[in-house]
């Protein structure tokens, strides 16, 4: 018995590569669940996942409306596959919030379910914070699973060790590696002051997924939210001087080199800073 449930065709898939990312952990800004949400928004369901067995209802409760008085709907917690043709390639999207329960179940599914389903390639979809300001281009950093599946140029890293308590995406992708599928990994660095969505870290990561997949992803209304929220930025450093010094720092610190790889040591630090700062 398996925890997803297929709903949907998987006829006529031609070498699809699947597309992950979960709210929750390594998501900073919400930066790749909105990537994948973006993606599925058109996309057609063809596996969902048993809501009970994965998610904890007391830390991830069900939404309720209520209408004059009325007890009307509840919206659960949903884990999906949604299928995607995307400028020529067929794109199998996992989203969805983080498991709560049962990873390596769910790894060994996912395994089964990317085998059947013909997929040759796993994409992860990441975002953490890291000391780089919102004045400059989102860096986006890769990870694979081996060598050569990495377009030459692409920013592989961080450099040296980073160690830091595992996202439930990685445990999976581990899982789907294991049963023989080439992965790999794009991850953004996102401003350490930003407390909200931050669209030019969706669009990184869907630029830079793209570029290695050699196709070109919609970006919609992505380009004005950025805007938006780069004038945002923008005002309230400005009238903030904490913020204000923070932020000059971090351009000193990056000086005219826009692709400098953190090491592992520096972005375990920013996810220590981070994390303090959520608890606080």
């Amino acid at each position: 018995m398996t925890l997803y449930r297929i709903t949907g065709s998987l006829d006529g898939l031609v070498a699809p590569v699947m597309v992950a990312a979960f709210d929750g952990w390594i998501d900073a800004a919400s930066a790749a669940s909105n990537a994948a949400n973006h993606l599925a928004g058109d996309a057609t369901t063809v596996a969902t996942f048993d809501p009970d067995a994965l998610f904890d209802f007391r830390s991830r409760r069900p939404v309720l409306d209520v209408i004059d008085g009325v007890l009307r709907h509840l919206a659960w917690p949903e884990l999906a596959v949604r299928r995607l043709h995307a400028d020529g390639r067929d794109l199998l999207i996992l989203h969805g919030p983080e498991p709560d329960f049962r990873w390596r179940e769910l790894g060994a599914d996912l395994q089964r379910f990317a085998a059947d389903a013909g997929v040759v390639q796993w994409v992860t979809l990441g975002a953490i914070p890291a000391a780089t300001p919102h004045t400059r281009p989102t860096p986006v950093f890769a990870t694979a699973s081996r060598e050569g599946l990495l377009r030459p140029g692409t920013p592989q890293g961080p450099d040296g060790l980073l160690r830091v308590p595992a996202a439930g995406i990685s445990v999976l992708e581990m899982s789907v590696i294991e049963g023989g599928i080439p992965s790999v990994g794009f991850y953004a660095q996102v401003p350490p002051y930003v407390g909200g969505p931050y669209a030019p870290a969706t669009i990184a990561l869907l630029e830079a997924m793209g570029e290695h997949l050699g196709i070109t992803l919609p970006l919609g209304g992505l380009p004005e939210e950025a805007t938006t929220q780069r004038a945002a930025l923008d005002a309230a450093v400005a009238a903030q001087d904490d913020t204000r010094a923070m932020v000059e720092q971090l351009e000193s610190q990056e000086g005219d080199d826009d692709e400098a790889m953190p090491s592992g040591d520096e972005l375990a630090s920013e996810i220590e800073r981070y994390l303090r700062g959520q608890d606080e």
